[in-house]
């Protein structure tokens, strides 16, 4: 059996493409693993589990039936999606799973996260991040009326667009010392994540013992995933 791990989906009703992969590969992939973990910008963004978009229901109804099928699906926040709670997780059989989770998978000790922490050189992203997950704001900002909160989005979502093409790759990209210091941390074999877009497995050096980076790819064109079987982890691309 196997267990797969995907990243950035960032569905939205302006992709439906990207949509219609994502139900394909629960369909002919998802339903013969073990287990799937989504690692966030599983949406291209989210402003209350109370908002009716029908995508949301669309999504929830097929991981309810992948859940109905005895494979649980496993869910870690992204830069985008950080407010997904509780209630869609009740809608959809999501098990939410805090910003940073330690597997044992064949003999491998595997940490996953979104990525974005890694990130640490983009300060201004940092800092940000920091306000975003500040409790009472989150609060406040899920009381405002919903249509207030998809202007705000919306001028987030725009900023940000703005904000990126100002950056140098490598700000965007992960900081070598903070990988290094979660392999360290948590005593990790295998590092799974997403947030740079960047798919590629890096082989990296502590010591006298040799690590892995997994970095999953965006769904833009195709979609990415990791799959780990007892003989391999593998990175896969795949057509929608």
């Amino acid at each position: 059996m196997s267990t797969l791990f995907i990243a950035d989906l960032h569905l939205s009703e302006q992709e439906p493409a990207i949509t219609a992969g994502f139900l394909r590969f629960l369909r002919e992939d998802a339903i013969h693993a073990e287990s799937l973990y989504i690692l966030g910008d599983f949406f291209d963004y989210w402003i209350g589990d109370d908002d009716p978009n029908p995508l949301h229901t669309k999504i929830a109804q097929a991981l309810n039936e992948l859940k109905q099928q005895g494979i649980p699906c496993y869910f870690i926040h992204g830069n985008r999606d950080f407010l997904l709670g509780s209630r869609f997780a009740r809608e959809s059989g999501l098990i939410l799973l805090p910003q940073e989770e330690v597997l044992e998978l064949h003999g491998k000790r595997i940490l996953i996260l979104h990525g974005d922490t890694l990130c640490t050189d983009d300060i201004n992203y940092q800092q940000y991040r920091k306000r975003v997950h500040t409790s009472w704001i989150q609060r406040l900002f899920l009381l405002l009326p919903l249509f207030i909160r998809l202007k705000i989005a919306a001028k987030m979502r725009a900023g940000s667009h703005y904000a990126n093409r100002q950056k140098s790759a490598s700000i965007m990209d992960v900081n070598q010392e903070a990988v290094i210091e979660h392999f360290k941390k948590y005593q990790a074999d295998w590092i799974i994540h997403g947030h740079t877009h960047r798919p590629a497995i890096h082989d990296i050096q502590i010591g006298d013992k040799t690590v892995h980076r997994g970095v999953l790819g965006a769904w833009h064109e195709q979609g990415s995933m990791f799959k780990v079987t007892e003989a391999a982890i593998e990175l896969i691309s795949f057509p929608f």
